[in-house]
């Protein structure tokens, strides 16, 4: 049995004047967790495109085998959040470390779970050919050749219960058969994060599910953490360990109990929303969706 003990643990979110505001509570914690390294830290962060603040004063500790799904409205800065871990936007102030370094372009510490995207049926890309780009997509020339990349390929696919078509075209697989490929691909490197945008959006419930089965299977057998972006916490919340929620330039991090109110919620959206805990979900009413160009991409962020 794990032990437990006692620690003061922060509860960071911005206040309606803008002002960072920290609660400490004492909770209970795994001895084992307060030991684990942290793969990813972000101290004091702030992220603006133009005059707008998408977030500022964020301090968030990643450690290995942890998840942490992240909320949001659109434009809250959520994708461009994954975008600076992956060295692709630079901070407005503070700082953001992968594995006790700045962050860099193509990290093998990082593996990346895009946005889904439609792929046209006459594609002649295959599920074998998108799992290869990750291996050496990074490099000018023919691929590399031999029985190693190959193998590395294979060995993915059946990890992610997608060998049996892995010669057939993307274009031909279903919204979930698709997304187990690029979970395949993120994971070429064995990274030690993984970052996944949206990976569950337009599935069915019997995807999604398989989906997040998938991913926590992969944390627990070899510690990958997870950054896991999403608009609706329900289909992960058995996963996840703490909630970060983004909304008009405010943020609260803590557990899904303790960010899933009504009280927090109203103070992030700056009036009033109802939560709801009923059968082991959530359900929120009144919060506001304001629209807000993604600079991440698209209008999701």
């Amino acid at each position: 049995m794990t032990r437990v003990s006692p620690r003061e643990a922060p509860r960071a979110f911005r206040g309606a004047d803008g002002a960072s505001v920290i609660e400490r509570t004492n909770v209970e914690v795994p001895e084992a967790a307060s030991g684990t390294p942290v793969v990813l830290s972000l101290t004091d962060a702030e992220l603006r495109r133009g005059e707008r603040v998408l977030w500022s004063g964020l301090d968030l500790e990643l450690r290995r085998g942890e998840f942490v799904a992240v909320l949001g409205p659109n434009g809250s800065g959520k994708t461009s959040l994954l975008h600076a871990v992956l060295g692709r936007l630079p901070l407005s102030a503070g700082s953001l470390l992968i594995d006790g370094r700045p962050p860099r372009r193509g990290s093998r510490l990082i593996g990346y779970i895009p946005q889904r995207r439609a792929v046209a049926p006459h594609v002649p890309l295959r599920a074998r050919d998108l799992v290869r780009l990750g291996v050496d997509g990074h490099r000018w020339g023919p691929p590399l050749g031999g029985r190693g990349p190959r193998r590395r390929i294979d060995e993915l696919l059946t990890e992610v219960g997608a060998h049996a078509y892995a010669d057939v075209p993307l274009g031909l697989l279903s919204g979930g058969e698709q997304q187990r490929v690029r979970i395949a691909q993120a994971l070429v490197t064995d990274p030690a994060i993984l970052l996944c945008d949206e990976p569950l959006l337009s599935l069915d419930p019997h995807h999604q599910n398989a989906i997040v089965d998938l991913l926590d299977r992969r944390r627990r057998a070899h510690g990958t953490a997870v950054l896991f972006v999403t608009h609706e916490l329900n289909p992960v919340l058995p996963l996840a360990d703490r909630v970060l929620y983004l909304a008009g330039g405010r943020f609260r991090v803590g557990t899904p109990d303790e960010v899933m109110t009504s009280a927090v919620l109203s103070e992030l959206y700056g009036g009033r929303v109802e939560v709801i805990r009923a059968d082991g979900r959530y359900l929120v009413a009144g919060a506001p969706v304001p629209y807000h160009p993604d600079p991440a991409g698209g209008v999701r962020s």
